[in-house]
């Protein structure tokens, strides 16, 4: 298809649909596009008048819930009668998504004294896969919310398909003449330059712009946090061990053994190495100790704590195991301190519009004696403040290592909502005293994500356009100076 072939379907048909011809002969949309345009180039030849239609089709993955069935039912029909190991099921297909989607549903539960998997219904449907066969026949009767929800399953996706309707322009003809770019000696000596068609020139074109180095959002932004925390006193914690062991990560906080966080469904637990070791004994001991049978005030939890569950190694859920392991060095030798950290931690986490399972926190500590829930409050209030942010609200919360516990929610202009940015508390005497720290020496915290306050200094609505791979590196090149109001 060239462009004398496209004018005389013009000539012959009055005007057409790009979309539709490209059907209609078989051609490359894309191809009869670039021919349009080709002409558009050379004047009123032809009118073109853009047109965007919209539709939904099936990804690959969406064909084989097609015709393998969805991932929930799949596993729901793997589960026998007397229940399945939750290891054993986990082995089965895309078992981590049949097995979110299925307990979302109701349709199955984790029997903890059997530890298996059980049933919870007789019988389901397989809804998604009926809707996906209703979607690949055209017919168009699933709800929005199906739609947006399979869409983030990636089974299927919107394709958008932009157009033109063609006309004839004012100076419309079936044959062109190729303009001429470049003045010659030929044509001045022949004289052929006064009956030449030239192209016209753009003397306002600006040239091309040079590629330079940009900084991330995100790191414009841990630079003025770090600034922040240093200019109020702070000193920075290390904080380059990614991997850490259950006992730090976990147990050293006071956080049960049987905590929902310390499962494979919310936490990266490390196949090589799987374990650690050289844990300080006394320490280890008395953390056991007030687990199970409490002390220092506390009744403990009362279950049989297991160093065997305390050396596994996970990618670090919180910088407060760095905080832990620098609280247990200070008691050795006590002074006031404040620290920080800004480092990157791991979760195992759907992704939305506010959740990554990889993100940056930003952590503050402040051991000193006899704090108190006021100077938390004031302190989070200086903070926040510094940052720009000062529609701040707290509300109660529970930490198994912080009581009494708040999370932090700022008000978000783009959103129009209140989101949570972080969480902020006073570390628990169970946590406290078994490092050997002084019994009038408390110590509050609080903790946020690196990326929603980013979020809101540049008024963007999902995380996901300012981390990973859907982020547009133009957006990284455009982005203005981040200057936190202070």
């Amino acid at each position: 298809m060239d462009s004398e072939q496209l004018l005389k379907c013009l000539d012959t048909k009055g005007s057409f649909s790009t979309w539709d011809f490209s059907k209609e002969n078989n051609i490359d949309h894309q191809k009869i596009i670039g021919v349009v345009k080709s002409i558009l180039a050379l004047g009123n030849i032809i009118t073109a008048d853009p047109v965007t239609s919209k539709y939904w089709e099936l990804t690959d993955e969406g064909e084989s819930v097609l015709l393998n069935g969805s991932y929930e039912v799949n596993l729901y029909n793997a589960i026998p009668s007397d229940g399945i190991p939750q290891k054993e099921l986990m082995s089965i297909p895309n078992a981590k998504i049949g097995f979110s989607q299925a307990m979302s549903k109701g349709w199955i539960v984790i029997d903890r004294s059997l530890n298996k998997v059980m049933k919870k219904v007789d019988s389901v449907v397989d809804k998604v896969k009926n809707d996906l066969i209703e979607l690949k026949a055209s017919r168009d009767q699933i709800s929005e919310s199906d739609k947006l929800d399979y869409k983030k399953r990636k089974l299927i996706r919107e394709v958008v398909i932009k157009s033109f309707i063609i006309g004839k322009g004012p100076e419309f003809t079936t044959s062109i003449v190729k303009l001429e770019t470049e003045l010659t000696t030929e044509m001045i000596l022949s004289g052929s330059w006064k009956s030449t068609p030239f192209k016209s020139y753009n003397f306002e074109a600006l040239g091309q712009p040079q590629s330079a180095g940009c900084l991330h959002p995100l790191l414009k932004v841990r630079s003025d946090f770090r600034q922040i925390f240093l200019e109020m006193g702070f000193t920075e914690m290390p904080t380059n061990n990614f991997v850490e062991s259950s006992f730090w990560n976990f147990d050293a906080l006071f956080q049960p053994q049987q905590h929902p966080a310390r499962d494979s469904h919310d936490t990266f637990f490390l196949d090589d190495p799987q374990t650690s070791e050289n844990f300080p004994q006394e320490y280890l001991n008395k953390v056991k100790t007030v687990h199970s049978k409490g002390g220092y005030g506390s009744q403990g939890y009362g279950y049989d704590w297991s160093l065997d569950e305390a050396k596994k190694n996970v990618l670090r859920t919180h910088t407060t195991a760095v905080s832990a392991r620098m609280l247990y060095g200070l008691a050795k030798d006590f002074k006031p301190t404040k620290y920080f950290s800004i480092d990157r931690v791991f979760r195992n986490e759907t992704l939305d519009a506010t959740h990554l399972a990889e993100f940056q926190q930003v952590e503050g500590v402040i051991a000193d004696y006899n704090l108190t829930l006021g100077d938390l409050i004031g302190v989070l209030h200086t903070f926040f403040e510094r940052l720009g942010m000062t529609e701040i609200k707290f509300k109660p919360a529970y930490n198994p290592y912080t009581e009494p516990s708040m999370e932090i929610f700022c008000y978000h202009q783009g959103l129009k909502k209140w989101i949570e940015i972080g969480n902020s508390g006073m570390f628990r005497p169970e946590m406290l005293l078994p490092m050997g720290l002084p019994e009038k020496v408390n110590v509050i915290a609080w903790g946020l994500s690196l990326e929603r306050p980013t979020m809101i200094k540049y008024g963007i609505n999902n995380i996901r356009d300012l981390v990973g791979p859907r982020v547009n590196l133009q957006m990284v090149q455009d982005n203005p100076i981040c200057r936190l109001d202070k």
